[in-house]
């Protein structure tokens, strides 16, 4: 009986886990290019009263075994893409593909996004690409981009690539210069570091340049990816989450009673 509060105990735990995370993913509903998460669960460590064996006339076919609950082992992020919002804003760019844009912090240290609601941040270098915290944007090769003049004759290729209009000739003129799209081997590695960022460790290997993979992205301006969050999807699952955890309550409560009655036997 004492294993079965325990037991019990882990279950709740691992359903308040799954709670936190389901309320996490509705409160970023409206999060420009919101990844959505799924926590995964592993049973524990087994009992074995009696195993299973076979020999010759002597057969005990299956084991007698006892668990020890649940745990929670991971949080599964999933990348696939949000819906396609326009918005008109020539600084809004969403990504069709698996790549990331790639920013520079604060501390001077790259970190990727999908998040492409740039806007113009005013320097002593003129005007840059930037997210809407200040952080700059940056190229393939690492380099801020700076913004020549009017933001009208600015337009970003598919490619990524920058071009402005020449006055004269109304010709698109490119500048060689490209928006910076990476990709990973592992995404799943990526860590989530807040403010719609991530960054790249071992488990996510070293970022890919997005030209040299087999399916390169699309930037897609005036348009701005939404959150891959299903409401309905995640009602639903928060309607099972408290079921559970209701469940594994009522067990505690059940084993509590037994023990009592064990108790009461003295009497």
């Amino acid at each position: 009986m004492m294993r079965s509060l325990w037991t019990a105990a882990s279950g709740m735990k691992a359903m308040q886990f799954s709670v936190d995370t389901i309320a996490n993913n509705l409160a970023n509903v409206s999060t420009t290019a919101y990844k959505k998460e799924k926590p995964e669960f592993e049973d524990l460590l087994y009992v074995t009263m009696q195993q299973a064996y076979s020999d010759g006339e002597d057969v005990r076919p299956v084991n007698l075994q006892v668990g020890h609950g649940v745990v929670a082992r991971a949080n599964v992020r999933d990348f696939s893409m949000g819906n396609i919002e326009q918005t008109g804003n020539k600084l809004d760019m969403a990504i069709q593909g698996d790549g990331f844009f790639i920013v520079r912090g604060p501390d001077g240290n790259p970190y990727y996004t999908r998040d492409g609601s740039f806007k113009i941040s005013m320097t002593d270098m003129g005007k840059m690409l930037a997210t809407s915290k200040g952080y700059p944007v940056l190229d393939r090769d690492g380099i801020e981009i700076y913004i020549d003049g009017e933001l009208d004759d600015l337009q970003i290729q598919s490619t990524g690539e920058i071009t402005y209009r020449d006055p004269e000739t109304g010709i698109m003129m490119p500048t060689g210069q490209f928006i910076g799209l990476f990709q990973f081997e592992n995404v799943q590695g990526l860590e989530a570091v807040g403010g719609n960022l991530f960054v790249n460790n071992s488990a996510s290997g070293e970022p890919i340049p997005d030209y040299e993979t087999n399916n390169p992205s699309i930037i897609r301006t005036e348009f701005l990816e939404a959150s891959n969050v299903q409401v309905v999807e995640e009602m639903v699952r928060l309607i099972t989450a408290q079921r559970a955890y209701e469940l594994n309550s009522k067990a505690i409560t059940t084993s509590d009673e037994m023990l009592q009655t064990a108790n009461n036997l003295r009497r």
